[in-house]
């Protein structure tokens, strides 16, 4: 007897039936950059359709967010001030700590993530503090601490650390645990590697380092044991989700993430993978809703949990017109 795989593939209807990955809006995150100032919505030139947001313009934004039934954003800021202690990244009146608040207010059931990293914040634009062209990880790992502490006191729902020092995991749940946040969840970026697709991010937040690069903290991409043993030690120091950036030509390190640690597992659609689709999509040479559908479909089937992605947006859109 000859066996038609074809049967099931006739109908719209039938391909729905049977199929086994499903991109849910309860998959998303959206990344969104606050600076200083007012009135500002900036558009980010290497990431067409991003913006820039003072915390004033903020509610138009989630307005649109929470109308689309997007379940959650995650906070980038960006400073008028950076020095060499990183100062801005843990004042309670910074910006990110604004923001929170101001969306707190506006939308008390909207998802609050915080990015918890120094690099937007120091002068050489590193993820650490520095000493003789030396990343320092302990005193590092202290002022990340503080920040994800002023974060959770300005009402955050979760804290991600995404610096990749030594034992950061374990110092910020030490702190919010004996601050009373024993309830407050981290979301590592456990497995970050030292990608060339950051690229346009760097513009966004204004954290290009000004000397070197980040290859002495972040992972070589040529490594999946090492990322797996960050992941171990993330886990056992209290991270609560780990994360793998980027995720587009990293969806063998979700996949051994998940069948390995069966915990929940995030995907950062990185800022280089959004802005190659559209500079393709604006010359006409790909379809963009078809091939961002597929791209996101295809993180979910590695493992991917939850997918932080700048097409955030368009993909709720996309999902409510299915």
């Amino acid at each position: 007897m000859l066996i038609r795989m074809r049967r099931l593939r006739q109908k719209p209807a039938l391909r729905r039936l049977v199929r086994e990955t499903h991109l849910t809006l309860d998959d998303l995150i959206y990344p969104v950059f606050v600076v200083e100032g007012h009135g500002v919505v900036q558009p980010v030139q290497a990431m067409p359709g991003v913006n820039r947001y003072s915390v004033d313009t903020l509610p138009r934004l989630l307005d649109r967010v929470v109308e689309l039934g997007v379940p959650g954003i995650i906070l980038f800021g960006v400073p008028d001030t950076k020095d060499d202690r990183a100062t801005a990244a843990y004042d309670p009146d910074g910006v990110v700590q604004r923001a929170v608040a101001t969306v707190k207010a506006c939308y008390p059931d909207l998802l609050v993530i915080t990015d918890v990293c120094l690099c937007a914040y120091t002068d050489h634009g590193h993820c650490g503090l520095v000493e003789k062209g030396v990343i320092l990880n302990d005193p590092s790992v202290e002022l990340l601490a503080r920040t994800a502490l002023s974060h959770a006191r300005a009402g955050a729902d979760m804290v991600a650390p995404s610096d990749m020092m030594d034992g950061r995991i374990g110092a910020i749940r030490e702190l919010l645990d004996a601050e009373g946040y024993v309830h407050l969840p981290i979301m590592s970026y456990a497995a970050k590697y030292a990608s060339a697709f950051y690229g346009p991010f760097r513009e966004a937040a204004g954290s290009a380092p000004q000397f070197g690069d980040r290859r002495t903290y972040q992972l070589d991409p040529a490594n999946v044991a090492e990322a797996l043993r960050e992941v171990a030690l993330d886990l056992e120091e209290g991270a609560d989700i780990v994360m793998v950036k980027p995720a587009l030509a990293y969806l063998d390190v979700i996949r051994q993430v998940k069948e390995t640690f069966g915990v929940p597992v995030a995907a950062y659609n990185v800022s280089g993978e959004y802005s190659l689709v559209k500079a393709a999509a604006a010359r006409g040479w790909v379809d963009e809703r078809a091939l961002v559908l597929e791209m996101l479909t295809g993180m979910k089937r590695a493992g991917a949990d939850i997918i932080l992605t700048y097409f955030a947006l368009d993909v709720a859109r996309w999902l409510k017109e299915a």
